[in-house]
């Protein structure tokens, strides 16, 4: 009878160390399956949402393009042709800031040809909504007859809009509205729009 007893001892706690041992053994390998799993997840899905994220936000910024605008003889007219100019910018505004300095600097080839002043300087541009306030030196005033008035607003019209034609467009001279231009008397009524440019500046 003590046999019996203890045999059913031995038997009933090997059993119980063994279940405790499986118990352990299932739990660790859970817990290691756990971290394997778990561990990998966050970066590959950190990776997932940056990437997208990031390069639409910095290539279509990194480079536009605009036209800045000359004048062609054609028959008895004058024609605003475009000439289209990729640019790299950074900041806001930069892209039409380099248009107009690249159109102030004059044509380098071809029979394009402009009315605007050599010396005529940029001192501020802004763009804002539909809005663009072109801000150009005392020099842009001087010489040419009301052809060439209405030739060179045309060329800062066209160039201001290039982005958005449907923008409307400020000319001042060192800070103020231009209102009357040349010896002439061009009257401009501003803000000037390639439609209102059309329709009351005929070349």
């Amino acid at each position: 009878m003590n046999n019996q007893e203890r045999t059913n001892r031995i038997s009933s706690g090997v059993v119980a160390a063994v279940s405790a041992a499986v118990v352990a053994v299932s739990g660790g390998v859970a817990w290691f399956a756990s971290q394997t799993t778990d561990t990998p997840t966050p970066p590959k899905s950190s990776q997932t949402i940056q990437n997208p994220v990031q390069q639409p936000t910095t290539q279509p910024g990194n480079e536009q393009t605009a036209s800045i605008y000359w004048l062609r003889s054609k028959d008895n007219s004058i024609d605003l042709v475009p000439q289209p100019l990729k640019i790299a910018a950074t900041q806001p505004n930069q892209v039409l800031e380099s248009a107009f300095k690249t159109l102030l600097a004059g044509p380098t080839e071809g029979t394009d040809s402009t009315t605007i002043p050599q010396g005529t300087q940029l001192l501020g541009l802004k763009a804002d909504n539909n809005d663009v306030h072109v801000n150009l030196s005392e020099n842009f005033t001087s010489g040419g007859g009301s052809t060439s008035m209405i030739g060179r607003v045309g060329q800062i019209v066209y160039t201001a809009t290039s982005l958005n034609p449907k923008a409307q467009v400020y000319i001042e001279v060192n800070g103020k509205p231009l209102e009357v231009l040349g010896g002439e008397g061009v009257e401009l009524e501003q803000p000037l729009t390639r439609e209102s440019f059309q329709k009351n500046y005929p070349l």
